[in-house]
């Protein structure tokens, strides 16, 4: 079992930057395939970014390919999504979740464990 805690949200203009940290307790966070996910007001979360085990793969939502990236330590038992050229659309809650899924899957099923969230909000 795995438990998550993000950080990092914050007020932002459009243009900036934000890296968010999600911090996981346990000895098995290496196991678990890292994802990131968000949900605005009034829409259903949405697969945001993914890494897998070793943080050699990842994989992104097309609408945040080329502008986010997803890391991880796992000596450190931490993910990271860093948001660049932030526009007023990715304003959300974004989640981190842990997957025992041997491959990435988009789909937030395959996600065993959840974190609280965090709130990004993008002023333009």
């Amino acid at each position: 079992q795995v438990q998550l805690v993000e950080s990092g949200g914050g007020l932002v203009q459009a243009g900036d930057s934000l890296r968010l940290s999600c911090a996981a307790s346990g000895r098995t966070f290496r196991t678990y395939i890292m994802g990131w996910f968000r949900q605005a007001p009034g829409k259903e979360r949405e697969f945001v970014a993914a890494t897998t085990r070793s943080g050699s793969i990842t994989q992104y939502a097309d609408s945040v390919k080329g502008r986010f990236a997803i890391s991880r330590d796992n000596a450190k038992n931490t993910a990271y999504l860093q948001m660049n050229s932030l526009k007023p659309e990715d304003t959300a809650f974004y989640y981190c979740a842990a997957s025992s899924s041997p491959v990435i899957v988009a789909s937030e099923s395959v996600y065993n464990y959840w974190g609280q969230g965090t709130q990004v909000t993008v002023s333009s």
